[in-house]
Parts: C-alpha cells; structure tokens; sequence
C-alpha cells in the first residue's frame, strides 16, 4: 500500500512563552521489510532558532527544536509519502513460554532491537499482579499464540473512550477503569505480556481508517494510533499486535517509531519558559494513493 500522510499538530499557550526546546517523533522511519519513506518533511511555525535532527537508541527519527523568541502557538505540520508491504503471517513456529525464556537467556546483545530491553516494567508499563493474572488466562501452545489471545481479550473486554484517560495514564489505571484509547490497551498488553516474561514493546504511528460505506471520507478525522510488538523467539522474531481493533498490524498500519512505552516514542516532549496552561489539537489525514498505469 502507498499513503500519503498529513500531520497537523497545534498548541495554544494561555501567556506567551519566552522560550523552548523540545523534541518531535512524527516522522516515519524506513523499516527493512516493512515500509519504506518514499519522500517526507517537517515544518514548525514560529521557525525555530534552532534545529537538528537524528534518530534515538531505537532508530526514531528524531527533530531537536529550541526557540529563544517570544511566540503564544506552535504549529507542527509533517507530510510524507510512504510504501507499506508487511509479509503475510506464516506458519507459527514461536516456541512455549517456558522455551522462549531459554531461546530469551541465549541472547547475549544488548542492540536497540534486543529483546531483554523489552522486558521489565517502565514507566507506562509496570508489572502489575491483577494485569498478570488476567494475561495468565490467555496463555496459549506458543508465545504468539499467546500474545494474539490477549490482543482479542483486550478488544473484547475494554471500551474504547476518549475521555477516560490522559497521556500520562499507566497501564494499571488503565485496567481499573477496563476503558481507554489504543496507548492505553498498549499499555495494558505490554505489561500483561511482561508479566508473563515476553517480551513487549510499544509501537507509534498512523492506521488508515476506512469510513462507512456510502459516506465521505473526513479531512483529518484520523489520528496517530498505538499498537504491540512482541518477541516470539529466535525463528519467529518480532511481531506486531493491535489490540485496540484485535487484529495483527496490517498494511493499513504504518510506523513512526519504536519504545519501550509512550514516554519513548511520545510525538512531542519538551520545557516552555512561561506561566498558565495550553491547549493542543491534532488532526491527522491518511490518504491512500492510486498510481494510473501507464
């Protein structure tokens, strides 16, 4: 699938801020086997007195920005063409828990894509005993077998409500409440899995929504979403779950980056020299893009 995305990132301050610095993850990532950027861009307004970019310990593109001046708004905008073919899921071949914890203890490298990275709790993601029960019950013959039976518990078991939680709400808050946004039945995934000694990490990104039949398609109705990855051994490796919609990460997905939990791969982080809140809006438009034939 090819897709163009727009990215539209707003913020209002209540007074004018003397000054800020902070650093945005929207950009995709090229991704071996997975997606590649075919052509992107990212524009801030006010401009900033400072910019660098280059990518984290996980390989996220990463944009570094700091103003001196006075402003009262940030405008964001990201736009990107991007080609996604994700291998078709084959034949499982994942081992049990009890062997991937010994396939786990024979991987000696500490690289970003390392799974031991993936495996204690953080700060989104505790290792939390009720979280770890209720995972316990989807355990299957094999790791993803396991991580996809939990995927569609969560679906199942959770109501999807945007004003249930906040950005900064952890997975064990979240599981009280058994409702939330995709971050965080993320959240609540990673840490069941955890418990569970799999290895789990949190994926940024975009996922093309396809609006009801007979009706248009609405400008910027889409959002950045949050899905799984989850390590299922030596020969199966990594492998991506979305348990907000109970299914496996499809073409329709496509990656930003890649963390432990939110706090790593959040879209924007940052310090703002000034008094009184803001206000932030985000609007997100994921075009498919039909090339004629010559």
């Amino acid at each position: 699938m090819l897709y163009d995305i727009r990215l539209h990132l707003h913020y209002d301050y209540a007074a004018a801020a003397g000054g800020g610095r902070h650093q945005v993850r929207v950009l995709p990532s090229t991704i071996s086997g997975v997606q590649r950027v075919i052509a992107a861009s990212l524009s801030f307004a006010p401009a900033p007195s400072e910019r660098s970019d280059f990518s984290d310990f996980f390989g996220n593109n990463v944009t570094s920005i700091a103003f001196r001046g006075a402003h009262d708004a940030l405008d964001i905008r990201m736009s990107a063409r991007v080609s996604v073919s994700r291998p078709e899921p084959g034949l499982d071949v994942s081992p049990d828990i009890g062997r991937l914890r010994q396939e786990l203890a024979a991987v000696r490298s500490l690289a970003p894509d390392t799974p031991h990275h993936f495996l204690t709790a953080s700060t989104h993601a505790g290792i939390d005993g009720a979280i770890t029960t209720y995972a316990r019950d989807s355990i299957a013959g094999s790791a993803a077998g396991t991580a996809m039976n939990l995927c569609n518990r969560i679906h199942r078991d959770f109501t999807y409500d945007g004003e249930a939680t906040t950005v900064r709400t952890r997975a064990s808050d979240a599981f009280k409440l058994k409702r939330g946004v995709c971050q965080d039945f993320s959240h609540i995934m990673i840490a069941g899995l955890r418990g569970l000694g799999i290895p789990a990490g949190y994926v940024s990104g975009f996922l093309r929504t396809i609006p009801p039949k007979g009706k248009p398609r609405l400008e910027g109705a889409d959002a950045m979403h949050a899905w799984v990855k989850v390590w299922c051994g030596r020969d199966a490796g990594w492998q991506e779950f979305d348990p907000t919609n109970g299914m496996r990460a499809s073409n329709d997905h496509i990656t930003v980056g890649y963390g432990r939990d939110y706090s790593d791969v959040a879209p924007i982080v940052g310090v703002l020299k000034t008094t009184g809140g803001q206000v932030g809006e985000q609007a997100v438009d994921v075009i498919p893009v039909v090339l004629e034939k010559a």
